[in-house]
């Protein structure tokens, strides 16, 4: 076997191990933005969204005044997990409509609750049991653009659950959460200057007419 021939034969062989090991790499990686993903809250800490976070979004998912019949008071903030919408109740059939990302099968809820404490940058820290299932996380974070948080958390009295930024903004109109409810940074920033501790809390799986 001539040198030339070796030579070819070998840069062949580790071309196509090197086309492999991507291959493998990629296929662990999950696919963010899908519906049924194995993601997470603590998917990517440390990754820093881009500056112009609605950007990413489709034009649905952009927040915006809507028409929404309701019988609850202004104020309120009504979310309907099926949607992905978070609605915050104005009065006379109006609403502040956000997009938002919410939990994956499995760790869907609904409920009556209050926003029991607020936060801005808020500290990251990973309950046990997600942990449990991705031991690779931090055991804390400090707040910051790069923290999974985002930017500001309302916190949802009587629950491990928080309505809160993300530091992944094409996630937003998916299931991807722990149970959690998520907006892109400059939207959960508007919603905290609207909101005040004590603000009824509505969690729907489903929307009624």
């Amino acid at each position: 076997m001539s040198t030339l021939f070796k030579t070819l034969a070998f840069a062949a062989v580790i071309q196509v191990g090197a086309a492999g090991l991507a291959t493998q790499s990629q296929a662990q990686v999950p696919p963010r933005g899908v519906p049924g993903a194995s993601l997470d809250i603590g998917d990517q800490p440390g990754y820093v969204p881009p500056e112009d976070d609605t950007a990413m979004l489709e034009p649905a998912y952009r927040r915006q005044p809507v028409y929404f019949r309701t019988t609850e008071a202004p104020g309120t903030i009504i979310i309907h997990t099926d949607e992905r919408f978070l609605y915050l109740v104005e009065g006379n059939n109006r609403a502040m409509r956000y997009g938002i990302g919410v939990g994956r099968d499995g760790f869907q809820w609904q409920g009556l609750k209050k926003i029991e404490r607020k936060a801005e940058w808020p500290d990251w820290r990973p309950p046990a049991e997600m942990i449990q299932r991705q031991p690779y996380l931090p055991r804390f974070m400090a707040g910051g653009p790069g923290n999974p948080m985002g930017a500001r958390a309302l916190y949802i009295g009587g629950t491990v659950y928080r309505i809160h930024g993300t530091n992944q903004p094409q996630t937003i109109g998916y299931a991807v959460s722990s149970g959690c409810f998520r907006l892109v940074n400059s939207d959960i920033i508007d919603l905290y200057q609207r909101v005040p501790v004590g603000t009824k809390v509505i969690v729907r799986q489903q929307a009624t007419l």
